[in-house]
């Protein structure tokens, strides 16, 4: 008994046919026992469903026949869009066209602020500095899906999916266009049982399922998180300000500082923001407004829901447009800095051209390992004046021969000569690696090729294994005489045992110590 009053609203009778199993529906006649068997209900919208499957009846959408499984011949779908657009889907149309407008704006914006021009270190990556624009195209996808699922929304008979794919990417298009903090606001509108804001198929349906659902706790809850987002921005640039500007004293100067140092371009957009958030906020406890609403107000669903949101995208645009790449600018502000300090000391720098025509560093990356090592020596050997090839201290030389401390090399080698190094002109990779580092050892060590022969066939022999120390160049030989050495001069040996008998050392000053 306290269904009879829905069942009046809602529910209609089946028509009465030619007899008493015979009904008629959009002029034609159907087998009512079938459609009692099978479960079939007649709604007022003129639709005929059994919760499982919801046909038009009204022509020229009607069946043309009723096969005794329950299936009807030549029907239509009730979530078929049959209906023409009607005008939430011509503004949604309208603004979605101003949207792909300023994505085109904004992919040139990104092209020319995330170019890279300096080097990136481990504290600075170029996608910083990329992010504004990366929202600004979330934003944009998410206003083209919301906006154009409006289409859908106006051509569908029964209210469906659409609505509630406009709704979900409006409140990520919020989001996006905060881009701070956002995660927040996320997990409260994103994980919910969405399937409520379809429910709008009759007024009773819709405030008794849909409007309580749109406009739950959660919702609420939302939008505080969306203020509390918008007043950490504006503490951030109250922050920036206060250690990068001259500081005010008082309330009244501190807030005049605030709007007087703010870039213009947070001046605009921050307030924008906040007309998003309360736009949000009024959706949350009026739903005559609400963007889930089908029968919404449009004026307050286009202006509340995307004006705000458009406007940040266009100010965005603008300020990329007009402003310069931030590597370009510091380049330029080193290049500045940089001839004021050459002009207070004096200096005139070299002209472009000069490092092209006195080097040859463009074509490091064509020589092969052999022509950079033979390179770098012949640079070394040329740039080296005579006077600086011998090593020299403080104090000067403390006498004795040259001949302990020099290198000697083998017959014939010259540095300063690219012939000095014999290059491989056959195709084999590992022996063109050999040659190339032999001649590395061979520069590295001059001396070591001459006793290797000698070395490994010592290695070769049966025997206890050769000394580890070169008798020439760094023990001491048995005929040679301690008294050889000058008064004060320093022994190279470092055996203790030969020490002992020999002439104590004279110490001249520290450094010999």
């Amino acid at each position: 008994m306290h269904l009879l009053p829905l069942s009046l609203r809602d529910l209609l009778p089946l028509p009465d046919g030619a007899n008493a199993s015979d009904t008629v529906l959009g002029g034609v006649h159907f087998n009512r026992t079938v459609l009692d068997f099978w479960n079939y209900t007649l709604y007022s919208n003129n639709t005929l469903s059994n919760g499982s499957n919801c046909f038009l009846t009204q022509q020229p959408y009607t069946p043309v026949a009723l096969l005794p499984n329950g299936s009807f011949v030549n029907s239509t779908w009730c979530y078929d869009p049959i209906r023409s657009i009607g005008p939430r889907a011509k503004a949604g149309v309208a603004i979605g066209v101003v949207y792909a407008v300023a994505l085109m704006f904004i992919l040139a914006c990104l092209k020319k602020h995330g170019r890279q021009y300096l080097p990136t270190t481990k504290r600075f990556y170029p996608v910083g500095k990329r992010w504004q624009w990366y929202y600004a195209i979330l934003v944009c996808v998410a206003a083209f899906i919301s906006l154009f699922m409006t289409i859908d929304v106006d051509r569908f008979w029964v209210v469906g999916l659409p609505i509630i794919i406009n709704s979900f990417f409006w409140y990520l298009l919020q989001q996006f266009t905060m881009a701070l903090v956002w995660e927040a606001n996320f997990f409260l509108i994103i994980p919910r049982n969405w399937g409520e804001i379809e429910k709008q198929r009759s007024p009773d349906q819709t405030a008794a399922r849909a409007e309580p659902n749109a406009t739950d706790v959660r919702f609420k809850v939302a939008t505080f998180c969306l203020v509390i987002c918008w007043l950490t921005i504006v503490a951030s640039l109250r922050h920036s300000i206060l250690h990068y500007y001259p500081r005010n004293r008082g309330l009244v100067n501190k807030a005049r500082g605030f709007l007087r140092y703010a870039p213009l371009r947070f001046k605009l957009v921050i307030p924008l923001a906040a007309c998003l958030i309360a736009y949000q906020g009024l959706v949350s406890f009026r739903w005559d407004y609400s963007v889930l609403n089908t029968q919404a107000n449009l004026a307050a669903v286009y202006a509340g829901g995307y004006g705000p949101a458009l406007l940040i995208l266009y100010i965005q645009i603008i300020y990329g447009f007009m402003s310069p790449n931030e590597d370009k600018e510091l380049m330029r502000q080193r290049r500045v800095r940089e001839a004021e300090i050459d002009h207070d000391l004096g200096i005139v720098a070299k002209p472009a051209w000069w490092k092209r025509v006195t080097r040859d560093d463009h074509l490091v990356g064509k020589m092969s390992m052999r022509d950079r090592i033979a390179r770098n020596v012949r640079e070394a050997y040329i740039d080296a004046p005579p006077e600086q090839q011998q090593r020299e201290i403080e104090m000067g030389n403390m006498g004795g021969s040259s001949s302990n401390t020099s290198t000697p090399v083998r017959p014939g080698f010259d540095a300063a000569k690219g012939s000095t190094f014999s290059s491989y002109a056959g195709k084999s990779d590992r022996r063109r690696q050999e040659r190339t580092m032999n001649a590395a050892a061979e520069l590295l060590f001059p001396n070591s090729g001459a006793g290797r022969p000698d070395r490994a066939s010592e290695l070769m022999q049966d025997g206890p294994p050769p000394s580890y120390t070169d008798a020439q160049t760094r023990g001491r030989s048995d005929n040679v005489s301690l008294n050889s050495l000058n008064p004060g001069e320093r022994s190279n040996s470092t055996s203790t045992a030969v020490s002992v008998s020999g002439q104590p050392q004279q110490v001249k000053s520290m450094l010999d110590v």
